[in-house]
């Protein structure tokens, strides 16, 4: 515990006020470039395993055949293109999961397109799905064994020629056929808005059309369907409607926030920054209004993957007990430091101790289940 409380203070006093003075994203490219360096030696990543990993029997859940060590997992977006995945197990996480990946590579939007928002604990963002590409991402995984499940969410090429219904639909089965057999678990993200046109598979009637288009894929992984933030109850049920007659085997809420009028964003720091969506705590509210809307409906008949403004051990809990079987973040990372996930499971462990739970699973939805 010391060691750990060592680790909050210098990230908060000494690493965030260096990082926080510099452009964001050339602060994200440095720190990938030395967690990859990190993961590529049996020493180092054991350093880093002795620094921050903690690992207890009570986080371990088997979901859809999947073993996930701990229900704490790095959402897409943070390693685009899947260079971290040797070291992020060491750092704590249960699992990860890399891209979006899409059919071709692209260089994402113009730049500046990372912003901070210290005093709304979020970041706007507004990338444009920069990635290398299927064809080159799955050659770098192919045949690689990975510590945790790792999983790949693919999401349409940002260009114009994918933004015909057909197009966009060739380009999500291109990326989901290149990794048909490598790593755990698939998601289809529709939610990504800083792209050529939107998001057109949010509709019921063409995601009818994606998800028909994948299903005859073989793949041995469940897949995943990422959702936006910015979902009314009846737009949610209507997509869930969708995903009960295709294989999709859980949901994922939330991805970012277009809502500039969110109570939690600071509006003056907000001022001039039109482009892009918002992630970290401004999304904490709206994905669990939307998380434990979706598990009353469905109750345990899909698995409900919690993201969005995890910034604690509590803020975890809740998304559990709302009715998540697993819980994604990344900006929390950012704004606390590689000993935010250690303390997350640590404190997940205390949590479920203190409300005479055995394991995690069974705190899932006890908030909303009925008694």
């Amino acid at each position: 515990m010391f060691a750990t409380t060592l680790e909050h203070w210098g990230y908060r006093h000494i690493a965030k006020p260096f990082f926080f003075r510099r452009d964001p994203e050339a602060v994200h490219d440095r720190i990938c470039g030395i967690g990859k360096r990190l993961g590529g030696f049996t020493i180092t990543r054991a350093v880093v395993r002795t620094l921050f990993c903690y690992q207890h029997p009570m986080l371990v859940q088997t979901i859809r055949g999947v073993r996930f060590p701990n229900p704490i997992g790095l959402t897409a977006g943070f390693d685009k293109n899947a260079e971290l995945t040797q070291i992020m197990p060491a750092v704590g996480f249960g699992f990860e999961e890399i891209g979006s990946v899409t059919g071709e590579s692209c260089e994402g939007n113009p730049k500046p397109r990372l912003w901070r928002l210290p005093k709304s604990k979020g970041l706007v963002v507004y990338y444009g799905l920069k990635n290398d590409g299927c064809e080159a991402i799955a050659r770098r995984l192919r045949g690689r064994r990975f510590e945790i499940p790792i999983g790949t969410s693919v999401a349409r090429t940002n260009c114009s020629e994918t933004v015909p219904i057909e197009a966009g639909i060739a380009d999500y089965v291109k990326a989901f056929r290149a990794f048909a057999d490598i790593g755990a678990y698939f998601t289809v993200n529709v939610s990504c808005p800083n792209t050529c046109g939107g998001e057109p598979f949010t509709t019921p009637d063409r995601l009818e059309l994606l998800l028909r288009a994948l299903d005859p894929i073989y793949t041995y992984k469940p897949v995943f369907l990422k959702l936006p933030a910015d979902l009314t109850h009846d737009e949610l049920d209507a997509l869930m409607d969708v995903a009960s007659r295709h294989r999709v085997h859980g949901l994922i809420i939330s991805n970012l926030t277009k809502r500039r009028d969110r109570p939690t964003i600071n509006q003056t720091e907000i001022q001039g920054l039109d482009k892009g969506g918002i992630i970290g705590r401004p999304v904490f509210d709206p994905s669990n209004d939307l998380i434990a809307h979706a598990y009353r409906r469905i109750n345990r008949h899909l698995i409900l993957i919690g993201s969005g403004g995890v910034f604690s051990a509590e803020d975890a809990y809740e998304k559990i007990r709302l009715g998540a079987y697993l819980v994604q973040l990344a900006t929390g990372l950012i704004f606390e430091g590689p000993q935010l996930i250690g303390e997350i499971n640590r404190g997940l462990v205390r949590l479920l101790k203190r409300d005479g739970f055995s394991s995690v699973s069974e705190a899932v939805g006890s908030s909303v289940r009925p008694c």
